[in-house]
Formats: C-alpha cells, structure tokens, sequence
C-alpha cells in the first residue's frame, strides 16, 4: 500500500509539472552560481498581500524561507483566507488544513490532532511556546503557520504530528481599520486595527483589539470575550530594532463537553441538546484570562552575522466548571451526569536567543541557526469530580440544579514546575544550483517536577535529556519545482504539558520518527503552488488519560502512513483556489491496552478519518463584487480508542458574497449552506463527549480602512 502511494504522489507532482511547464519538465534549470541567488530577508513589519498563496514562511527553519527550500510541509493559511472564509476561531483555521482532526478540547480550548497524533500543547507565537489551555482570539493574527510532522529540532518537546504557529499582526504599517459583524444566535463582534508609523524617527506601534457577545446553536451557551495587543516597534540605530508586544485575553463561556453516544453512534438528539445544568450560565462555565509581554531585540552586525533575542512572559488563570455525561445506561436510556470543578494559575517565561551566519564554504552557500532556549514554568492547578451527580433521560435530557458545593475533596491539587534549557543549531546550505540540505540537531534538558499539597502524597521529579535530530535534501530541477526527502524525530515526556504523577513520573519520553518525501510545484509563474507529501510517523510508548477517572492508560505504538496533497494560489480572471486532501493510514500497532471491552491493538486512533478534503473557491465578479463557495468532507472518525462509536462522514457547504469599494467592505458569510447535521469533533478518549457541528448560520461583516 505505502508503495502505490508513493508512486501515487509522484505521478501527481509529475502530472502537474508537465500541465504547467511542459518543456521545463524535460529541461535542467541553468546553472547559476550560489553567490547570485536570492536573499530572503526577514522583515517583522509589513503589510502582506491579500494572496492565497503564501510565498514564505518562518516556523519550519526559524528563518524566512521560500517554501520550495524547506525538505517538509508546511500549510500557511493567509490572513486573506481567513477574511473570505469568515473564521472566528482557531478551529475554523483548521478546517482548511489536511491532516487535522477536531477535537472538543474539554469544551475550554483549541485542540485538534495532526496526522492522527494529539497536538494538545504544540500552539506557539512567533516561535514562543503557547501551551496554556484557552481559545484564542484571531483580531491580532497575520497568518497561521502549520508545520508536519515532528519540529523537536527548534522547537523542543512534543509537535509529533506537527505543531501550529501563529504570527502576529506588528508595527511598520500605516493602518486604521474597524469592523463590525453581526451573525446568527445574537452574534455580535466589533474589531480595530490601528498602525502608525511616527514621522522618521524609527518608532512605530500597532494596537489591535476585539469585542464579542454571542449565544449559540447550542442550548445555554454564550460568549464574553474581549481582546487587546498593543505593539511597539523603535529603531535603536541603523542595524538594531527592538519590537515589544502585550497581550490581554478575557473568555467566559459555558462549558461544553457535548453529547453522548447510542449503540455505536452519537445519540440522536437536536443539536442543541445539552447534558448540564439547569443554570449553565452560573454552574457549567469557564473563565479564563491571559496576560503576555514579549520583546525581540534583532541586531544586525554585518551581511554575514545578525543576532536575534526574543521574550516572553506569560500569566493565564482558568475557573472551568463543568457537567458532563460519565455513563451511559442503553438499557435503561438514560445518562449518569459528572460534576467537576478545575482551577489553573499558571505563569512562565521562554527566552531564545538566535544566531545567524551567511557563509561560503567550499563553494556553497550556508545559513547557519545557533539557539539557545531557556524557560520556566509554574503551573498551579486544583482538580474536583463528583460522579453520578444527577441521572437525566438520554434522548430527552431535563437539566438538573446540581450546586457546586456537593463537589467532593480534591481528586489533584498540585503546582507543576517545568524548566528547560535547550542549545540547537541547523544549517540550511546552497550544494548547487539544483541541490539544497537542510540539518539539524537539538539538545533539550527538561526538568519536572510536581509538588502535590494533598496529605501523604509524595512529591515527583524528573529529568529527561534528549537529542533531536532533522535531516532533509531538496532537488530543484527547474526554478519553480522542488523534490524533497526527509527524516526527523521528536520526544514528548511524561506530562509534556502537565504536571507528572506518580503513574507516569518513572515513565522514559515518548519518541516519533518521521520519513517523507514530496514534491512543490510553483504554477502560473509563482500566482499559485501544488504539494504532495507521503510519509510514515511512528510514535512509541504512548499514554493517554480517561477524563473521567484520570486514570493512565497505556495506548503502545502508533504509526499513521499518509498522503497529503494541496493546490492553492491566485488564478487569472479574479478566480482564488484553495484546496487539499489527506489520506491518513494510522494504526495502534502495538498496545496491551482495551477500551470499552476491545484490545486498543490494530485500531485506528480517535478523531483521524481516514479521508478529508476542502476546497474552497471565490471570484471578483467587478464593480467591486466578488463571490465564493467551498466544501468540507471529513470521513468516519472513532470517538474512542477501542473504535466501539463511529462519528459519520460528513460534507458541508459554506458560501460567501461581498462588495468592496474604496475603504468600505460588506461580506455576507454562510456557513452549512444546506443545514447538515454532523459531529464536528470528539474528545479523543472518550465515546461520550461529542460535539454536534453547527446548522445553518450566517454572518454578516461591514469594515472600514480610513
């Protein structure tokens, strides 16, 4: 099968070569001397093109480099994507990237899986690890950047399926834009975006922000949400920058854990049916509230040596409380409902320091990384469940009043402290004028370490040191066609993300290895770009934990064989194409683990279909009108790990119309364009939290640049 595939891929990237270049596909690319090729420049103030086809990206090489270079794939998503499509949330993003599976994330955070792996805590910033629990917000984002595969090279623990990185909005643009968007269950959001650059004397400053009121398809839920980031850009003299930037978030919403499952699927109810308490609003919410300020101080000494330092400190605070479905009775029909209560404070700092060099050696040129990570983290938390709180019926659930004083003692109560220090280097080298390298390696010493506050139980600490190495080669044949091959491999400790306990304090980091080759093709003289990737990630000793009784389970080896293809970009005639596909292989090759009865061995892991696809479309019709349409197809996915519920295949439709002239914006988004009933997302580890996809749901954005 792997064989076929790659065989596959191959007459894809082939097939697409001859149909945009048929007699560069038969002819070498000139020899051009390294010395003459050109420089990508890292600029951290622009204003980027309304394309669909991002050129560059950052988070793969920690450096700006084409897309073409990099022996790995990597999905922008542009800020113009984002605007047509209308997307209000991290999970909207995702839907336009292969490889993602949705999960419900508690009913209190992103989360998603990438390449059939949980991807729980590789969210970052501008390089920064971002790993607290919240939803973010996406008034301040540029572009979002999704790298595959394992990143442990830069980027340290975790990212087995890949990582996501967002790059902010920054100061260098003169800008005032307002918003204001209106929407289906009283959804209500205004935004600012406002950039000066101060006359010519190097200080610039973008100060972004949003405000949003919602209810929901969902029964009793609502948002409160209030964003904020200032910037600050001063130039400290001819060769040196320094940019800082704050970060406030605010987001108070019911917790929502969804709905069950029945004989194998999830329970037949409208959507909006909800399993909590009768007064959500006061009893099933979480609150959560992030703080951050960073700089990045960038010197340049000569055309050969720059230096970079970047910082950031970070506050979040989580009160979650929540009722969920902890079991179900099919005989009886009805649904034992868990109470819980979950308090996090949490606090850290991450500082890299990054050296450049551009050098000639032997003929070739080189753009070598020198890094050096430090970081600390505190996290606090204080865990409370009570189960079979209330019995409600399973297909007519009547909510009960379930108080949060009948909560029991606490099941945690803990402050994890994590600190790393970490030194890499990767060396992205020129061979010829067809032939580039990309290597790495990284060094991470992690330390853990859990002081409990509960009587008689022992305090934990671990050290895990690790090595993480990446290797790629890219063949260009023609200045616009690139083949790849590449191997990488990343560590995720016990906890990663949380504080370790004593079921897996003795437990040695969990290990991924990726293989991939691929093809990206420039077409249409660089206005679009084609990928196609196969690979095969393995990851060894993997562990997971049952929400309902936090209990460790031991899942064993993964391995997921896939295909990736993608074809976006900017066509003639007003016509804009975003599209892609996965094929995802994955498998439980080894585990002695059994959920729900069935041995977890030759299983498919949660929330990963097996195919998925988008395409997404729009047209300037002129006189300032455009239109567009796109569908979303996800297949079967398994609501849990002994694959006993099924959450159905699903295609959905969404539509948009918009009028743009002078500084004035209307678009008119509608999404599920023919009200389809789906599961959008799942837990992962449990069949019982299942989240139903949206109905039918318009929105309507006016904006206004002055």
């Amino acid at each position: 099968m792997a064989l076929k595939k790659t065989k596959l891929a191959l007459l894809v990237a082939l097939a697409i070569q001859q149909l945009s270049h048929p007699a560069l596909a038969q002819t070498a690319a000139p020899e051009t001397p390294a010395s003459a090729l050109p420089e990508v420049i890292i600029t951290s103030s622009r204003e980027l093109p309304p394309t669909y086809n991002a050129p560059t990206a950052v988070s793969a090489t920690k450096i700006e480099a084409p897309l073409r270079d990099i022996p790995q794939t990597v999905n922008v998503v542009p800020l113009s994507l984002l605007r047509d499509q209308g997307v209000r949330s991290m999970q909207d993003v995702m839907k336009a990237v292969p490889g993602i599976g949705m999960s419900t994330g508690d009913g209190q955070r992103d989360q998603v899986t990438i390449r059939g792996f949980s991807a729980i805590s590789d969210q970052f910033v501008d390089g920064m690890r971002d790993d607290a629990l919240y939803y973010r917000d996406l008034s301040n984002i540029e572009q979002v950047e999704v790298i595959k595969g394992p990143a442990s090279v830069l980027y340290g623990r975790g990212s087995s399926g890949g990582l996501i990185n967002r790059i902010s909005k920054k100061p260098g643009i003169d800008k005032t834009e307002v918003s204001a968007q209106v929407g289906s269950w009283n959804q209500r959001r205004g935004e600012f975006d406002l950039a000066r650059n101060v006359s010519d004397s190097g200080v610039a400053f973008r100060v972004t922000g949003a405000v949003e009121r919602a209810d929901s398809y969902r029964n009793q839920q609502f948002l409160d949400r209030e964003a904020f980031a200032p910037s600050l850009s001063v130039k400290l003299g001819a060769n040196t920058k320094l940019l800082v930037q704050g970060e406030y978030l605010d987001d108070r919403r019911v917790t929502d854990f969804g709905i069950p499952s029945y004989r194998g699927l999830p329970v037949d109810v409208p959507a909006g049916t909800y399993y909590g308490a009768a007064n959500a609003r006061d009893f099933d919410y979480s609150h959560a509230r992030v703080t951050a300020i960073g700089f990045t101080l960038d010197h340049r000494f000569n055309d050969a040596w720059s230096v970079r330092n970047a910082f950031r400190n970070y506050n979040y605070s989580l009160d979650r409380n929540n009722t969920l479905v902890g079991s179900v009775n099919e005989t009886a029909k009805t649904a034992s409902l868990t109470r819980g209560n979950v308090k996090r404070e949490e606090d850290g700092y991450f500082n890299q320091t990054e050296l450049v060099q551009k050098a000639t050696l032997a003929g070739m040129r080189h753009q070598f990384l020198y890094g050096i990570e430090v970081g600390k983290q505190n996290k606090d938390q204080v865990v409370r469940n009570q189960a079979n709180a209330a019995t409600v019926s399973l297909f007519n659930p009547v909510s009960p009043v379930v108080p949060f004083t009948a909560l029991a003692a606490p099941s945690g109560d803990n402050l994890g402290i994590m600190t790393v220090a970490s030194a890499y280097v990767q060396d992205l080298v020129t061979l010829s004028a067809q032939w580039k390298a990309l290597a790495g390696v990284r060094f991470d010493n992690f330390k853990q370490e859990t002081r409990d506050r509960r009587a008689g139980q022992p305090n934990l600490d671990r050290t895990d040191r690790a090595w993480s190495p990446r290797a790629g080669l890219v063949y260009q044949p023609t200045q616009d066609t690139s083949y790849y091959a590449s191997f990488s491999k990343s560590f995720q400790p016990s906890g990663e993300a949380f504080p370790i306990a004593a079921s897996n304090a003795q437990i040695e980091p969990e290990e991924t290895t990726n293989k991939e080759i691929g093809a990206k093709l420039d077409l249409f003289e660089g206005r679009a770009s084609a990928t196609a990737s196969l690979f095969q990630l393995e990851r060894t000793n993997i562990k997971t934990s049952d929400p309902a009784t936090n209990r460790l389970v031991p899942i064993g080896v993964q391995r997921t064989n896939g295909l990736e293809l993608t074809f976006s970009g900017d066509l003639s005639h007003g016509w804009k194409v975003w599209s892609g596909y996965s094929w995802l292989d994955a498998r439980f090759t080894s585990s002695i683990a059994k959920d729900d009865g069935q041995f977890v061995q030759g299983k498919r892991p949660t929330l990963t279909p097996v195919h998925s696809a988008n395409l997404w479309v729009t047209k300037a019709l002129g006189h300032g009108f455009g239109a567009g349409a796109g569908l979303n197809y996800v297949g079967d996915r398994f609501a849990n790990p002994g694959n006993t519920v099924t959450l159905p295949s699903y295609v959905t439709a969404d539509a948009m119309a918009y009028y743009r002239v002078g500084s004035v914006e209307l678009q008119l988004n509608v999404m599920n364009l023919f009200d389809r009933s789906y599961t959008v997302a799942g837990h992962g580890s449990s069949k019982n939290l299942n989240q139903p996809g949206a109905p039918r749901s318009a929105q309507l954005t006016a904006r206004y640049n002055f």
